[in-house]
């Protein structure tokens, strides 16, 4: 999208008549279209996950295409156009790389790829090159190189059962935190940013983690439920920035979503956002509690 372009698609959306909301629950959401959203999506990780751990490299790799073009068309509301192309490859590039060769791998393919996006927006001139390749270089970190940690778990002994591990606790925060807020919540946790989120709620996501980790660590990797539970009460925090980092992010570019392809949800980085920024904190710690 050329720069005139992105003026005349802000001007047109802004003229744009307003539109009936969609009935949704107290949070915001259209619950049932949402609900069975989520249940599809967990359905496919979850399907692709018990086939072969290829088949869920295949699902990473979709997932990073479809955040990578998300990224691209929300920078491009503050006027920065990442090339899509050197990105998305490398996107791919990098969780194949992390899944066959390991962290080093991960770097490397990173590192080539940001090459890789300078040469290709270069050749297409000079005039603003330097924020593009800044634009691509944020999505290459975020979501894509904390995504390939997804890669690396799922390369290591029960990889299949680290990475159900990671969902699992994580999920737990979204739908504890959302239980809560609704329940008991009444003082909010960052108004300017996300004005739904609640203390309450975040107590709720704590708990909900601490708890699913204490279930899931001894049943899935032998390890102790104090584990979990600290890993949990570890995991909760994390979520809660990513989300705020995002919620931060789309504030500061003035959209609600990071696109609609997911109905009831927006887009894929609006569910992702928790889970990516847990990824390296869950590698790190399943490692120490299930070493090789």
């Amino acid at each position: 999208m050329t720069e005139p372009e992105f003026a005349t698609r802000r001007s047109a959306r802004a003229a744009a008549p307003a539109t009936a909301p969609a009935p949704t629950g107290r949070a915001g959401r259209n619950l049932p279209v949402a609900i069975a959203t989520g249940v599809g999506l967990g359905a496919a990780a979850a399907a692709a996950l018990v086939i072969h751990p290829v088949a869920f490299v295949v699902v990473i790799c979709i997932a990073m295409v479809v955040a990578v073009w998300e990224m691209r068309q929300a920078l491009s509301e503050g006027g920065l156009f990442a090339p899509f192309v050197p990105v998305a490859i490398g996107a791919v590039s990098m969780t194949v790389a992390a899944y066959l060769r390991g962290a080093e791998a991960l770097v490397f393919a990173a590192a080539l790829t940001l090459v890789a996006t300078l040469i290709w927006r270069v050749a297409d001139g000079l005039a603003g090159a330097l924020r593009d390749v800044g634009a691509g270089a944020l999505i290459l970190l975020y979501p894509c190189l904390l995504a390939g940690f997804a890669a690396l778990m799922l390369a290591e002994p029960q990889g299949q059962w680290r990475i159900l591990v990671f969902i699992l606790i994580t999920i737990s925060s979204d739908i504890g935190g959302y239980a809560f807020g609704v329940l008991f919540g009444k003082h909010p946790m960052a108004p300017k940013l996300s004005p739904k989120k609640s203390w309450e709620g975040f107590a709720g996501s704590v708990l909900s983690c601490a708890a699913v980790g204490a279930i899931v660590i001894p049943l899935t990797l032998d390890g102790l439920w104090w584990q979990g539970a600290i890993l949990g009460a570890l995991t909760a925090p994390v979520a809660t920035i990513g989300d705020l980092i995002e919620s931060s992010l789309k504030r500061n570019l003035g959209i609600k979503d990071m696109s609609n392809i997911l109905p009831g949800h927006g887009g894929l980085m609006d569910r992702l956002d928790s889970l990516v920024l847990v990824i390296p904190l869950m590698w790190v710690a399943l490692r120490i509690i299930a070493p090789h």
